[in-house]
C-alpha cells in the first residue's frame, strides 16, 4: 500500500510541472496582447526573443518583468503585472526566448 502511495504521489507532483509554457501563456491571458509572430499590443514573442539574442541575463530580466509588469521598452503601452509565481515566470521567459 506504501508503494502504490508513493507512486500516486510522484505523479501528482509530476503533473503539477506537465504544463507547456504555451498551454501556461493560454491560461495565464499572455495572448490577449501578444502573438508569437506579430505585434499586437505588445511585442510579439519572436520580436522579443531576437531584442534579447545572445543576452546571457534575458531569461531573468523578463521572468522578472512578466512578473512585475513595466513600461518604456516596446512604445508607451505599459504591461501590467502578472498573477504568476517565480517558477512560471520563468518557464514563460525561457519559451518566449526560445522563439524563433
Amino acid at each position: 500500500m506504501k508503494k502504490v502511495i508513493f507512486l500516486f504521489s510522484l505523479f501528482i507532483v509530476s503533473s503539477a510541472y506537465a504544463v507547456a509554457p504555451a498551454d501556461l501563456a493560454k491560461a495565464k491571458n499572455c495572448f490577449a496582447c501578444h502573438a508569437t509572430d506579430k505585434k499586437l499590443i505588445g511585442p510579439s514573442y519572436k520580436d522579443v526573443a531576437a531584442k534579447y539574442k545572445g543576452d546571457a541575463s534575458a531569461a531573468g530580466k523578463l521572468a522578472d518583468k512578466i512578473k512585475k509588469g513595466g513600461s518604456g521598452v516596446w512604445g508607451a503601452m505599459p504591461m501590467p503585472p502578472n498573477t504568476v509565481s517565480d517558477a512560471e515566470a520563468k518557464d514563460l521567459a525561457k519559451w518566449v526566448l526560445s522563439i524563433k
